[in-house]
């Protein structure tokens, strides 16, 4: 039966507005499109290497139990990420993902009085979070394509420009997706240190585990210093886990505490909670994803050199091309190649396309099929 309401006006007017996330295209969606097999997707920044074995192994025991609730307090993981980082129990907040965290982060330090900033070009989760509780969005420009150092990056003192007495929250991704681009330490401390203390700044950290750079910081050694700092990390890039959706936010216990009071029961399943555990331990599964992912960049650095591709800064897993025409006809093209990459339009960046860094051979299979399809 047709209805006489319109379901969408009965909505609070931030989520009236919301534009929903768009994750990347299935394998399985694309098979049943194009009837093609032996795809190959890059366009999530999935690890290509699967999950820590260790994770894998750890998921004996609780598939023995999946009538339980799992753990509510996360006891173990968050005992095992306190021992790994040097850090106290009562820090951790856990999350469904670091997204389910970020909107923690959001419903407990805004509503329709305040407001958030973040840059240009960043991750999507954070407008999203912010305007779903009514608060105002307000976006930093971020560094010129033509920048010496950092084009497309996060421009601080445009963000910092953008806090008075009604912002409560500033995101900052270091690295960033979708550009790939960071901040060094020495900028990002001196943010720090100029941020009044009633705004809580979030570094989201999602990528860490990846960078090789020297002058990149751990904003964890961050946190006594600076109370008003949360610092969030997913087990779904580096680790592997990205199908079992478990992340964290750390901060100081009195945050801590709000978050955790908003947090849902339950939010984090037995079988992530012992996945992740384990896979903190896997220091050979880090350290040959590190390796894989640093010689993946490379090959890419000198395919866009050899190609005259330009291409964001990055130091993630992921690099994202301008192809200096519309990106999503290309995406199209690559996906009738059988690779799936993303277009980022929705960021405000058409003629770009990410693309998340692979094996050797997966890496070689994506530049040829992005040079046929660019020659076509």
């Amino acid at each position: 039966m047709q209805s006489s309401i319109d379901y969408k006006q009965l909505a609070v007017s931030g989520v009236q507005a919301l534009q929903p996330y768009q994750p990347g295209k299935p394998i399985e969606e694309l098979e049943r499109e194009l009837g093609i097999s032996n795809i190959l997707k890059l366009a999530s920044n999935e690890n290509p290497l699967g999950a820590s074995p260790k994770a894998q192994a750890a998921l004996a025991n609780p598939l023995k139990a999946l009538e339980l609730y799992p753990d509510g307090s996360g006891y173990q993981l968050k005992a095992a990420i306190a021992q790994k980082f040097g850090l106290q129990s009562s820090q951790i907040t856990l999350g469904n993902g670091s997204n389910d965290v970020l909107d923690i982060i959001a419903r407990v330090f805004l509503d329709n009085s305040r407001a958030a900033v973040f840059s240009e070009y960043a991750f999507a989760v954070y407008p999203i979070v912010t305007q779903a509780v009514g608060a105002e969005l307000r976006i930093a420009k971020a560094n010129p394509a033509e920048h010496h150092a950092m084009p497309y990056g996060h421009n601080l003192p445009n963000i910092a420009a953008k806090i008075d007495d009604k912002t409560r929250l500033v995101f900052i991704a270091n690295p960033n997706n979708p550009t790939g681009t960071w901040l060094s330490g020495n900028d990002l401390y001196g943010f720090m240190q100029r941020v009044p203390e009633d705004v809580m700044v979030v570094v989201d950290e999602a990528y860490t585990e990846y960078v090789q750079e020297t002058a990149f910081p751990n904003a964890l050694a961050w946190l006594d210093e600076f109370p008003n700092l949360i610092v969030t990390r997913t087990f779904s890039k580096i680790y592997g886990l990205a199908g079992l959706r478990v992340g964290y936010a750390v901060s100081s216990p009195a945050v801590a505490d709000m978050l955790n009071r908003v947090r849902q029961p339950f939010n984090v399943n037995s079988l992530a909670l012992a996945a992740a555990a384990a896979a903190l331990d896997d220091d050979d599964f880090l350290s040959r994803s590190v390796m894989t992912n640093t010689a993946g960049l490379k090959q890419w650095f000198d395919a866009c050199a050899e190609s005259g591709w330009e291409y964001m800064p990055t130091v993630g897993n992921f690099i994202t091309v301008n192809c200096k025409q519309a990106a999503t006809p290309l995406y199209d093209a690559l996906l009738r190649e059988g690779v799936i990459v993303r277009p980022i339009g929705g960021y405000g960046l058409p003629q770009h396309l990410r693309i998340s860094i692979g094996t050797e051979a997966q890496n070689i299979r994506c530049i040829n099929a992005l040079k046929k399809v660019l020659a076509a």
